[in-house]
């Protein structure tokens, strides 16, 4: 068998293409790898060392020696049977679902006040974001001292009008009201710019046919806005959800879960059995913290079929 210039030809194109498919792959390889070990280092890890530390009895002692003692799922029904664990959830999903509603809704209405762009628009926009920027334990400070029971600001300007003192963060009827709002105040900018640049987004002839069909600023909202926000919202919602399960810089500073275990969370529950007594007991406070990722999973699956719901 002979071969010709143009096998030889065909030949080495068959080869360099092979090479240049290699190198591409290679190329892709050398981006991925970055990704996958920060995944593994922050996320995989961690998550593994958490389980690893609720099926395990860590004692002080044991988490310096390395000896730990297998409680398989002892630590889980523990907590579980557990008279805390019923009000730290009650009070997870009073203190998420009123947070993420409010903040929503507010940081819509305050998007859609915005994106008319009138002449201060801005300025005031960018006064929106300060309880966003503000350092946590700042803001969480400034809400203790305004609901303090006796020199507040909030009670000053309620007996300003014949209302007498409220016990905002020291009576168990007032304390996980108090956190709420102030966990509000903080989430309101997020939703508010993600919101905002959602608008951005919607063309602005679907509102000018519909005002020429004469639809009113309600029907505009109801018919245009809000359906075409729907993907936005979405994440947005989801997002602040996985936020505020995790919050406890805001009310461990200004309640510490108390008083009577009023404003405790899952997420302050599991703080304090770790780190908030003095005496550390790491496996339950692994194993309350676990169940609230499996929460925030199951959201994130939950959002998951909705949007391929939506897209088929």
């Amino acid at each position: 068998m002979t071969f010709t210039r143009t096998d030889a030809v065909v030949t080495r194109s068959a080869v360099g293409l092979v090479r240049g498919r290699r190198s591409r792959q290679w190329t892709a390889f050398a981006f991925l790898v970055p990704l996958v070990v920060y995944l593994v280092v922050f996320y995989a890890y961690p998550l593994y060392r958490n389980i690893e530390l609720s099926v395990h009895d860590y004692t002080p002692r044991a988490f310096v020696q390395g000896d730990p003692e297998f409680a398989g799922l002892d630590n889980y029904l523990d907590i579980v049977s557990d008279d805390t664990f019923l009000a730290a959830l009650r009070n997870t999903a009073l203190f998420t679902l009123v947070s993420i509603a409010l903040q929503y809704a507010l940081g819509l209405a305050l998007a859609v006040f915005f994106h008319r762009n009138f002449r201060l628009s801005a300025v005031l926009r960018a006064m929106f974001l300060v309880p966003w920027l503000l350092p946590l334990i700042v803001s969480a400070s400034t809400w203790s001292w305004m609901l303090n029971s006796e020199n507040g600001i909030v009670n000053s300007v309620l007996g300003a009008f014949g209302i007498g003192q409220i016990n905002w963060l020291t009576s168990p009827d007032t304390s996980l009201m108090s956190v709420t709002i102030a966990n509000i105040w903080l989430g309101i900018p997020f939703n508010l710019v993600i919101l905002y640049a959602g608008l951005q987004n919607i063309p602005g002839d679907l509102y000018e046919a519909a005002g020429l069909d004469g639809a009113n600023a309600w029907q505009r909202f109801w018919r245009i806005t809000f359906p075409l926000l729907r993907p936005v919202s979405a994440i947005t919602l989801l997002l602040g959800l996985i936020y505020t399960l995790k919050v406890v810089d805001i009310i461990w500073i200004m309640t510490r879960g108390g008083p009577a275990d009023a404003s405790t969370t899952l997420a302050i529950w599991s703080y304090r059995e770790a780190f908030g007594t003095g005496q550390p007991d790491f496996s339950p406070a692994a194993a309350v913290g676990n169940l609230l990722i499996l929460i925030a999973f199951a959201a994130g699956l939950v959002h998951v079929h909705l949007q391929r719901k939506e897209v088929s």
